[in-house]
């Protein structure tokens, strides 16, 4: 039985509407945001130059990146832009040390997240990457008057002067100096040694606990003994002569 050429396409013509949208594509799905850097959040805000090279060349930027990117922990930078590097004295930079300079970026970095209003809530003095936040060492302490964030490190008064990056895990602020720590820029003299303990001298002892040798007031006593009794005899000696010389 031959089929018809009507029955034939209207077969296919059935089957096309039948089959549903089979030639249409879901959409892609965003592409993740890339690991956390600060160096190229800083490139892309502009005029912190000197500061990147700093996070570069002290090897804290990728220490920044592990920490950023492997662990849940915040951080918040104080990032002072170029104009904040010209103030200083010229040669400052060249003069440290390289653990100096480690100490220097990393007294810039607080291991926490502070957000813009969380600010007035610190406990002072502020602990930083550098270490010791005791006095003379690496203190840092800030302060609130309204909308001012007034930042302290003993050497360096200076204030927040705007909000570079934040993203509930970074936050990244734009400051007017470079923060200079009292370990480096304002050492203590150590403190002076304790005075020696002078030993105390030991009590004479008691005459009755004294050794058997005789003191020299002994000594005297039995010279003057012996010699009484060596003239008793030499006395003796002359009466015997002299009685048998009369005999």
């Amino acid at each position: 039985m031959e089929s018809s050429p009507f029955l034939l396409l209207a077969t296919v013509l059935l089957l096309l509407t039948a089959t549903p949208g089979t030639h249409s594509q879901p959409a892609a799905a965003p592409a993740p945001p890339g690991p956390t850097n600060v160096t190229k959040i800083l490139e892309k805000a502009g005029q912190f130059t000197v500061f990147i090279r700093l996070l570069k060349s002290t090897g804290v930027a990728n220490q920044l990146y592990g920490q950023l990117n492997n662990s849940d922990n915040g951080i918040t930078i104080f990032a002072p832009s170029d104009s904040s590097f010209s103030s200083l004295k010229a040669g400052t930079l060249n003069s440290l040390t390289d653990e100096q300079q480690v100490e220097l970026v990393q007294f810039h970095v607080i291991p926490s997240y502070v957000s813009s209003s969380n600010f007035q809530t610190l406990s002072n003095p502020l602990r930083t990457q550098a270490g010791d936040s005791a006095d003379g060492h690496f203190p840092l302490n800030i302060t609130t008057s309204g909308n001012t964030v007034n930042i302290t490190s003993g050497v360096t008064n200076t204030t927040v002067s705007g909000n570079v990056y934040s993203d509930g895990q970074l936050a990244v602020y734009q400051v007017d100096k470079v923060l200079l720590p009292q370990q480096v820029f304002d050492p203590r003299p150590p403190a002076p040694a304790p005075a020696p303990t002078v030993a105390k001298t030991k009590k004479k002892k008691d005459d009755g606990d004294s050794s058997d040798d005789d003191s020299p007031a002994d000594a005297s006593y039995a010279l003057r003994e012996v010699g009484s009794v060596r003239n008793d005899v030499l006395v003796c000696v002359i009466s015997i002569s002299l009685a048998w010389f009369y005999l």
